[in-house]
């Protein structure tokens, strides 16, 4: 029950970050905290979901949750706090999505899909990166970032079947 509804709200999270830069101008930063945020709050769930059977994984990703959720914060809430760090801000989203591939691939052996999901977190990190580097589309960053965790809650869901 507790990984159905966990990806349901993966699910939900992807599409609210594919709709979101859609309805207006919104800037790349402001896309990326978003961004932040959600893979944030997805972790920190995942972490309390998988206390039960994967501790070290579940430390693993409430420890990477609450710093994304820290930095998220600041992104969103204060910009100026965090205005010389601006020319990373969109690179981190890339790092933090290939460092939870990695997790992804080193601690998810019991599941069917983990792996492919670790893999799928590192290709789409790198692929954030390039774009980052070459265009800095925010519709195409926040659908990149959506993507991931929309497949991410299919393969959960269709893990447990």
């Amino acid at each position: 029950m507790k990984n159905e509804i966990m990806s349901i709200i993966a699910l939900i999270l992807g599409i609210i970050l594919i709709a979101f830069p859609i309805l207006g101008y919104i800037g790349v930063n402001s896309i990326c905290g978003l961004s932040i945020l959600l893979i944030a709050i997805y972790l920190l769930l995942s972490g309390v979901n998988e206390v039960d059977y994967q501790f070290v994984k579940s430390i693993l990703n409430t420890i990477i949750g609450l710093i994304l959720l820290i930095i998220s914060i600041f992104i969103l809430f204060n910009p100026n706090l965090i205005i010389s760090f601006n020319g990373i801000i969109p690179y981190l989203v890339g790092i933090f999505l290939i460092i939870i591939g990695l997790i992804g691939i080193i601690s998810d052996r019991e599941s069917k899909y983990g792996f492919y999901i670790g893999i799928l977190g590192i290709v789409l990190g790198l692929v954030y990166l390039i774009i980052v580097l070459f265009m800095s589309n925010q519709i195409i960053l926040g659908s990149i970032v959506g993507i991931w965790l929309i497949i991410c809650g299919l393969l959960k869901f269709i893990d447990r079947y």
